[in-house]
């Protein structure tokens, strides 16, 4: 079968310090980092394991904290990026870590989901690591939120970016109506998607991906039908993807962020993002 899976270890610990996250600048135990390296040696193994079974997979990396700057999560992307029955492997990233490795991976496979925090870093820096990733041929795509205090950030951002690397903005949702009717014009000028992630989705019994061919995968194996829905469905290592995958329409309300409304049954992204839909990578849709 062909799946997503969306993998999240003990990993909590972040060098940034963004005011928005609730994992800015945590410090996990050497035991914790010990634990999330043993765990995620456990799935790279466990997908090596599913070439044998016929299954295609695409991986998608979203830990709590930063993950390149862990060698661990850096090999992993290596050695994923060359099995021929992972179609894609993506991670989210503040793309701080230095990119001399990643030359290594397969650039028909990788992807970085980088996410552009400007009180964190220098604009000149992140475009440099941005003008690496494309010197090496590796997909990728450009985020960052929109809150208005950044606004003239993200502006300044999407002129130094060259116009093939799309500039996503996540909307700011923690404050009701938090746009006015101009500002909402403006981030549509820097990202023509914009308004999609602007608002909500009702998805109460609505068809979705998510716990048929999506899973989110916790470090210790265990498996829920989306990262919002805290059920566990199953155990990765002992039930298998097989065993997992069964119908099961959403039980909540709405559904608000790119990563979840993306694999609902009527959903437009999949057409709108292509073979860039996991990195969350417009730009081949937007140049039609």
């Amino acid at each position: 079968m062909k799946a997503t899976i969306y993998y999240r270890g003990k990993l909590s610990s972040c060098n940034y310090d963004c005011p928005y996250c609730p994992f800015s600048k945590t410090v996990d135990s050497k035991e914790t980092l010990e634990l999330d390296k043993q765990q995620l040696r456990q799935f790279v193994d466990w997908v090596r394991e599913q070439s044998a079974a016929g299954h295609r997979l695409s991986l998608f990396f979203n830990p709590y904290g930063e993950a390149l700057i862990r060698s661990w999560y850096r090999e992993a992307m290596v050695e994923l990026s060359h099995m021929e029955h992972v179609e894609k492997v993506a991670v989210q990233t503040n793309l701080s870590v230095k990119l001399d490795w990643a030359g290594e991976l397969n650039r028909e496979t990788a992807a970085f989901w980088a996410t552009y925090h400007p009180r964190e870093t220098k604009e000149e820096n992140f475009v440099r690591q941005c003008l690496t990733l494309r010197e090496l041929g590796l997909d990728f795509s450009v985020g960052t939120v929109g809150l208005r205090s950044a606004f003239p950030a993200i502006e300044s951002m999407r002129q130094a970016l060259p116009e093939d690397v799309y500039l996503w903005v996540n909307a700011f949702k923690d404050k009701p109506n938090y746009y006015s009717v101009e500002e909402i014009r403006f981030l549509q000028s820097i990202d023509p998607l914009f308004e999609g992630n602007l608002r909500d989705y009702p998805s109460l019994g609505k068809a979705c991906a998510a716990g048929s061919t999506v899973f989110y995968v916790q470090g210790s194996g265990h498996v829920r039908r989306c990262y919002k829905d805290r059920r566990i469905i199953g155990h990765l290592y002992r039930d298998g993807l097989e065993s997992l995958a069964a119908d099961r329409p959403c039980g909540m309300s709405k559904c608000g962020c790119y990563i979840g409304y993306i694999h609902m049954a009527d959903s437009p992204f999949a057409e709108l993002f292509g073979k860039g839909l996991l990195e969350r990578n417009a730009i081949t849709a937007m140049q039609r």
